[in-house]
């Protein structure tokens, strides 16, 4: 056996890797993140992230503390709203969303670029950009190596795959855990704030988040994102003096071109987009998009007809195929690399936020001798494979091809009950309430766990 210090090699510089890697930091464990991206600033990509309660506390535990406010201050404004909306763009209900006045436990509003320079910020040294896993060898010492396509390799303790729904370490180490198509193409687009662009849409939508459910089983989301820096860069007036120092002093902001906008994204059953939609070019994207919505809401198509063609693309959804739980090893996974899910509950990044601060907890454990590494590794898959799945299994009853609403006869049914109950919870204010409180507590509004993990600065 080697006298090194225990070194942990993070397979992927996504948002669960680079928020794992700062707690491993705070912790002192040794590690390394090899990321395939060839400098900080590529693969930025700038559409919404919702950090709910329980992603805020995982980064509130696995940040430094000034980055975790950098973070919260780097977020857009807060929804205050939920409204489901008919394809006319008249509210069918409208939730006023939980505000704790905690500036963790709050839903939070955050561009994935933004998060992407966040987590990258005061850690750069400890990232290998231009590192493309090939794959992974055992030694005879029982520690592990990973094959890069530059004919590198990094040797290390523990191997963590957090390289996405692609993951080519799950290849290797779980090839039958797969991921399939969700049944779902969705097609989404940004539009910059303007007076025009923001009068298309309703106020409480403007200053929330807004879910058309339509006949057919069309749906489409609307996002409005608003920054603390203008057009240009330059600190909005109106910040608070902190938040504006922050927001000075932070080196990610040269790397982000994040500005306001309204981010739209239509999705219906694959089965009713042109086959070859996914080949389709921006211009034809939204053509498609403005076909198949004839009789919506003019305002709602003209937003459609003004999405940026260069943030315009079309995502067929896919999912994970859960799996049973497999024999703990030095080889380990978090996020989309096992548990891969569908935007039906939006829950994706912060399970793979909640996998970091848990995975990051038993192996401080194992470092102070708590543990062993194959028990701290068994009881953080015990619990990931439990949550993951079920996420993976309720976002995908939410958005999936299979669903009532997307077939031809039983999907106005359902729309009808839908809206049925929308009417009787818009009438009826406990109704309303519980929808409004369960929505928080789906989004981990109450989870306790966090307070049981072993703090990183006290290992």
């Amino acid at each position: 056996m080697t006298d090194a210090p225990f070194h942990v090699l993070i397979i992927g510089g996504g948002t669960g890797g680079m928020a794992l890697a700062h707690g491993l930091k705070r912790a002192g464990i040794s590690f390394a993140v090899y990321e395939r991206e060839q400098t900080r600033s590529a693969g930025l990509h700038g559409y919404r992230v919702g950090i709910n309660p329980d992603g805020s506390r995982a980064l509130k535990y696995l940040l430094p503390p000034e980055l975790f406010d950098t973070f919260r201050v780097t977020c857009a404004r807060a929804p205050k709203y939920f409204s489901f909306l008919k394809e006319d763009l008249k509210p069918s209900l409208t939730l006023g969303l939980v505000d704790s006045g905690d500036p963790v436990n709050s839903e939070k509003s955050v561009s994935r670029m933004t998060l992407r320079q966040v987590l990258l910020t005061g850690i750069e040294d400890e990232v290998r950009f231009g590192k493309t896993f090939t794959h992974y060898e055992k030694e005879a010492d029982g520690r592990v190596t990973a094959y890069f396509d530059d004919g590198t390799a990094a040797t290390g303790d523990l191997l963590v795959a957090a390289d996405g729904s692609n993951s080519r370490v799950r290849r290797q180490y779980l090839p039958h855990a797969q991921v399939k198509d969700a049944g779902i193409v969705s097609v989404t687009a940004k539009v910059p704030i303007t007076p025009e662009s923001r009068a298309l849409i309703p106020p409480e939508v403007f200053q929330g988040i807004g879910l058309v459910v339509a006949p057919k089983g069309y749906s489409c989301i609307l996002h409005t994102m608003e920054f603390g820096w203008d057009h240009e860069g330059r600190i909005k007036d109106g910040i608070g003096g902190n938040d504006a120092e922050l927001l000075k002093r932070w080196p990610g902001l040269l790397f982000d071109n994040t500005r306001d906008y309204i981010n739209w994204g239509f999705w219906a059953s694959a089965d009713k987009f042109p086959p070859d939609v996914l080949k389709k070019s921006p211009d034809e994207l939204i053509e498609t998009v403005l076909n198949m919505t004839p009789d919506w809401s003019p305002a709602l198509r003209e937003l459609f007809g003004m999405g940026d063609r260069r943030t315009t693309f079309p995502i067929n959804i896919r999912t994970s195929v859960p799996v049973p739980r497999w024999s703990a090893g030095n080889i380990t996974l978090l996020g989309d690399a096992i548990h891969t899910m569908t935007p039906g509950q939006g829950v994706g990044a912060n399970t793979s936020l909640r996998d970091a601060a848990r995975l990051c907890s038993g192996l401080i454990q194992y470092v102070r001798g708590d543990t062993t590494l194959l028990q701290a590794i068994d009881t953080y898959e015990e619990g990931m494979v439990r949550y993951g799945f079920e996420a993976v299994k309720e976002s995908l009853k939410q958005t999936g091809g299979d669903q009532p609403l997307h077939k031809p006869v039983i999907g106005r049914v359902a729309l009808a009950a839908l809206r049925g109950y929308f009417w009787v919870a818009r009438h009826v204010p406990s109704v309303r309430e519980k929808m409004a409180r369960d929505l928080y507590l789906d989004r981990g509004g109450d989870r306790a766990e966090y307070g049981r993990l072993v703090p990183p600065g006290e290992n």
